[in-house]
């Protein structure tokens, strides 16, 4: 073994202790902070502490915390599927690696055209953070997906995406969209415009959330089954979980693993959509066409 591969498997070892770190800490700082109680319980996140502010305190929250570990994890879990690239691929991570870049470049291309190509890292990059803090309740800690203003941010940057493409043609463009298809429904056009980041963050919360308390409900629910059919029995056997037993996990499965997924991949859809049915390509081609021709223009009259 030469001394390349061996620092090849340090780095790598490295990547994967770094992936793994903060993940660790997430549920460290879950069993140190979070106080004992009896049954369940349910709540949002906790606030660590506060940031005093000129305007408004900035509290410090259990998701905002969360949220950062999990994109560090993230960031670690990107440097080790791209570590080691060759221009022929020679490994299972490379092909990973391109397999995840080719879907998501297809996916863009599929629902936003040729001219949004470059889209793919941010298109990406959501639906992994979705998933990941969404999937991060497995490991006993907080997902950032079940607070409302970890995914309402996300949402907000989607709204100013949309509204950077609609300028694309024109303000006054922007501004006569909301009189079509007739001026009688420019109030109801305003509100569907301010409607479109309030659903979108509250459809991927309120499936998450929801999973979340129906887990919870159940797990306690079937507790308390086993305990009344059980309790004649002495012994530890009358205390014995019963009915605890495969259910909680297969609405794990569902709950977790399968919405969780599919809330981003639907997130992600919407921010395609949205985005690229926001965009007037006639319009903006329009205007590339006149600034081409006022500069000709230019360009003679010098």
């Amino acid at each position: 073994m030469n001394k390349k591969s061996i620092g090849f498997k340090l780095v790598d070892a490295l990547l994967i202790l770094m992936m793994i770190l903060p993940l660790v800490g997430a549920m460290a700082l879950q069993v140190m902070t979070k106080p004992a109680s009896d049954g369940v319980a349910i709540a949002g996140a906790r606030i660590f502490f506060t940031v005093h502010m000129p305007i408004q305190d900035l509290p410090i929250t259990e998701s905002q915390v969360n949220t950062w570990l999990i994109m560090i994890s993230l960031f670690f879990l990107c440097l080790f599927l791209t570590h080691g690239l060759t221009e022929k691929c020679e490994s299972k991570r490379q092909a990973i690696a391109e397999w995840i870049v080719e879907k998501t470049d297809n996916l863009v291309k599929d629902n936003m055209g040729e001219y949004f190509k470059e889209f793919s890292p941010f298109v990406c990059g959501i639906m992994a953070l979705s998933v990941f803090s969404s999937l991060s309740s497995m490991l006993g800690i907080f997902p950032p997906t079940s607070d409302i203003n970890v995914v309402a941010g996300w949402a907000v940057i989607v709204f100013i995406l949309i509204t950077h493409y609609k300028l694309k043609g024109g303000f006054f463009n922007y501004l006569k969209s909301f009189t079509e298809p007739v001026p009688v429904l420019t109030p109801f056009n305003i509100i569907s415009e301010f409607a479109t980041p309030v659903s979108m963050s509250f459809r991927h919360y309120g499936n998450v959330l929801s999973g979340s308390v129906i887990s919870a409900l159940v797990a306690v629910g079937l507790q308390s089954v086993s305990h009344l059919l059980l309790s004649w029995i002495p012994g530890k056997l009358g205390e014995f979980p019963l009915f605890q037993i495969g259910l909680p996990a297969f609405l794990s499965l569902y709950f977790d693993i399968f919405s969780g997924c599919m809330q981003a991949f639907i997130f992600a859809m919407l921010t395609m959509i949205y985005v690229s049915g926001a965009f007037p390509i006639e319009e903006w081609q329009k205007r590339q066409e006149k600034k081409k021709q006022k500069k000709a223009a230019k360009k003679k009259a010098a």
